[in-house]
């Protein structure tokens, strides 16, 4: 279907117009055209029926609105058929002035199938490995599967630091996913989580573990050793300390990454014996009449 473009029969060099400019417009349009006027002009009684189908659509409110969208990407796109035609001829004053506003089409197409051959870097690929805290604290190997793109499984061996911290990632350049054009594979990035286990709670640079006590070492104080992950610390334990109390060794912690390491949190729990020997139970007879301690008085 053949697109009529009704402000230009009506004489309108815009569709930005009132009522009544298009009111005046289609008067002044019959009369020019008139075939009573234009006798010789076999195309007159054409031109009245176009002029009478513009002014029917352009004075109906609802039915502009419609007919303004479709003109509107009518003239775009002969505006910008236009553009080629004129571009490639010359570089007109037209054509740098539609550049302006609407972008050098060509170049555009161009620029996109340029960037289609742009060696273009592989995504990155995420996972994470669970490890123990000893394991880390001396630094190991690991080894991981992954399933690649394409289906498969593939090992890779982790080669962790010591002294790693907990949510550090390790990077292995080039084992991401595969690049485009020619470009790099991107990375693998491993997220390391490590495991707290029976003996020792790790909380930033400082490891936490538990002391055991008896109740008369508690009382009347002690020297005891007090391990970490890689060896035994001599402590004199001071009496009358009470369960959830804590003493700390400094520098006997978990790496700090620096060369240096956190502290040693050895927190107490004096343990009751299940079952007394007699002699056992007489002393704690004889220390219960003796003792004025209540823990329970404020």
């Amino acid at each position: 279907m053949v697109f009529k473009d009704y402000y230009k029969i009506l004489e309108l060099k815009t569709n930005k117009v009132s009522s009544e400019e298009i009111k005046n417009a289609y008067r002044l349009a019959v009369k020019k055209n008139h075939p009573d006027l234009n006798i010789q002009d076999q195309l007159a009684e054409e031109k009245i029926k176009d002029i009478n189908e513009a002014y029917k659509t352009l004075s109906d409110t609802g039915a502009k609105r419609k007919y303004d969208r479709i003109w509107t990407k009518n003239n775009i796109a002969k505006t910008q058929s236009k553009y080629r035609e004129e571009n490639k001829r010359s570089n007109s004053a037209f054509g740098e002035f539609f550049s302006i506003f609407f972008g050098n089409i060509e170049a555009r197409e161009q620029k996109v199938k340029k960037s289609e051959k742009i060696p273009r870097k592989g995504e990155n690929v995420e996972t994470s490995i669970n490890v123990e805290l000893d394991e880390v604290f001396y630094g190991i190997d690991k080894k991981i599967s992954l399933r690649t793109v394409d289906g498969k499984m593939k090992v890779f061996t982790v080669s962790i630091p010591a002294g790693i911290h907990n949510g550090e990632k390790i990077r292995l350049l080039g084992q991401g996913k595969s690049g485009l054009n020619g470009g790099k594979n991107g990375d693998l990035f491993i997220k390391v989580n490590i495991n707290n286990n029976q003996v020792f709670k790790l909380n930033g640079n400082d490891l936490y573990t538990d002391l055991y006590l008896t109740p008369w070492e508690a009382a009347l104080g002690t020297n005891t050793t007090v391990y970490s992950i890689d060896e035994g610390i001599k402590v004199a334990i001071p009496g009358g300390l009470g369960t959830g109390e804590t003493i700390k060794i400094p520098g006997k912690g978990y790496k700090d990454g620096k060369g240096s390491r956190g502290d040693l949190i050895a927190k107490i729990n004096i343990m009751v014996p299940k079952q007394l020997s007699k002699e056992e139970k007489k002393l704690f007879e004889k220390l219960s009449t003796v003792s004025s301690f209540n823990p329970r008085n404020k």
